[in-house]
């Protein structure tokens, strides 16, 4: 077997990142995989490390720079591209990792220089990273970054959104909560478990497992935790990964037994495959996606879990007209809309989304989102109802498609969660139910049910 050092290859793949603009997971698996043709040893720590440094580095990356930049004499830009990843990668593991001795830190930075060619490079880079420690075992570096955009590291239009939509109180905390590892949660499969079960089998295990608050069937797991499909009973179809927030918009949804159910939006099938357990396997579930290689991941889901009431249908939901021929039904009982968003209440799970995002991205979102809401009511029954949902916390792709519908349909109404339907803890005055990070520990999201008025 060939060796190869955990950071190397973590520069290999932020070099994907920052240089080619390759998205942060993709880079991270490619580059994971080429270890393994190249018959490189990684123990599970070196990819945890890994793991931790390419996502890492890729959130705090302004941050980083900002850092580097307060300790040298010229424009960070000036910096040979590499030698500036690697000094990122060094800072990142003083300024955000405690299991680390700084002085290794120092030495590996130092090694890494060495190693990709940057001749006469080392001796600065050693400079750089001792004057950083010095300076941070006297006083806290990272105070010394005032641009609330550098310090969190977001970009400016981000931080100015979130400033108005949640007041300066609480930028620290949603910037913070945002930067941190995502959670693993898990819905139980209940056509083949119950979560008693489940716990059960991560406890036999020796992996640390708690059910998760106001989720009947969700399961929150303790973080490094390795492969997920070598996690217990994975194979066996016990349970799915899905974030709690996603796991309430089948909640609120609530379908009942042999309904027919249109998800609009399906793939990756999270939801879908949630609906098909609330239907107990019974009814029939159409799954639209407009690409046939994303509903292949629908048709995998759903083989793992032992469904077989659902039928995927290739198509954008845009142009959806009706029911397939030889239906039960012309018209569905209820819909779900998981809409294409921009993504910002998730922005942990995704370490580049940030970065990829721009100011006017939410709005021309929002015009999709909105002809998506307008052909679903061709859908469903007169007594049917829609969900509509987001993963975002932009106001443009959430209250305000929703105003702007029931303005141009005042014959449809919000129907807010019932006392005992899990979604309603998350409720609001208006009916429309909003997770919010920073104050309930899960996924932004948006999610709001419709219906005619009686």
């Amino acid at each position: 077997m060939a060796s190869k050092n955990s950071r190397q290859i973590a520069l290999e793949a932020l070099r994907l990142i920052q240089r080619r603009n390759a998205y942060a997971d993709v880079a991270l698996d490619s580059t994971l995989s080429r270890a393994r043709q190249e018959n490189i040893t990684l123990l599970e720590s070196d990819r945890r490390l890994i793991t931790e440094l390419v996502y890492g580095c890729t959130r705090r990356q302004k941050t980083l720079q900002a850092v580097l930049q307060n300790f040298l004499q010229k424009p960070i830009t000036k910096l040979p591209p590499d030698l500036l990843i690697i000094l990122q990668i060094g800072v990142y593991q003083l300024c955000f990792l405690d299991r680390i001795k700084p002085s290794a830190i120092v030495h590996t930075t130092v090694e890494l220089v060495k190693e990709n060619n940057l001749k006469g490079m080392s001796g600065f880079a050693n400079g750089i990273m001792r004057s950083i420690l010095r300076a941070k075992d006297k006083e806290d570096i990272l105070a010394k970054i005032t641009d609330p955009a550098s310090f969190y590291s977001y970009p400016e239009w981000l931080i100015e959104l979130w400033q108005k939509e949640f007041g300066q109180d609480e930028i620290a905390s949603i910037c913070n909560w945002f930067n941190q590892t995502p959670h693993l949660d898990l819905r139980v499969n209940l056509l083949h478990a119950t979560r008693d079960q489940v716990l059960a089998a991560f406890a036999e295990a020796d992996i640390k497992a708690e059910p998760i608050p106001h989720l009947p069937d969700g399961i929150r797991v303790a973080q490094g935790s390795g492969d997920v499909s070598q996690l217990p009973k994975f194979k066996e179809g016990w349970w799915s990964v899905q974030d709690a927030s996603a796991q309430l918009v089948t909640y609120l949804l609530d379908p009942q037994p042999n309904e027919i159910i249109i998800d609009a939006c399906a793939a990756p099938g999270g939801k879908t495959t949630h609906i098909s357990d609330r239907l107990k396997n019974t009814g029939k579930v159409y799954a639209l996606d407009r690409l046939a290689s994303r509903l292949k991941k629908v048709d995998q889901n759903t083989a793992r879990l032992g469904i077989t009431n659902v039928q995927t249908i290739e198509v954008d939901a845009r142009e959806f007209a009706e029911l397939p021929e030889g239906s039960a039904n012309s018209k569905c009982d209820r819909v779900l809309l998981d809409v294409p968003c921009s993504g910002l209440g998730t922005l942990h799970r995704h370490a580049d989304a940030r970065w990829r995002q721009t100011p006017d991205e939410p709005y021309k979102l929002a015009k999709t989102q909105a002809e998506i809401l307008e052909r679903a009511i061709q859908w469903v029954k007169p007594d049917g109802v829609i969900v509509y949902s987001t993963c975002t916390l932009h106001p443009a792709e959430n209250e305000e498609v929703i105003t702007q519908f029931l303005a141009n349909h005042p014959d449809w109404q919000i129907v807010p969660p019932n006392a005992d339907n899990p979604a309603a803890y998350f409720a609001s005055d208006r009916g429309w139910v909003k997770v919010l990070p920073h104050k309930h520990d899960m996924d932004g999201f948006f999610m709001v049910k419709l219906a005619k008025s009686k």
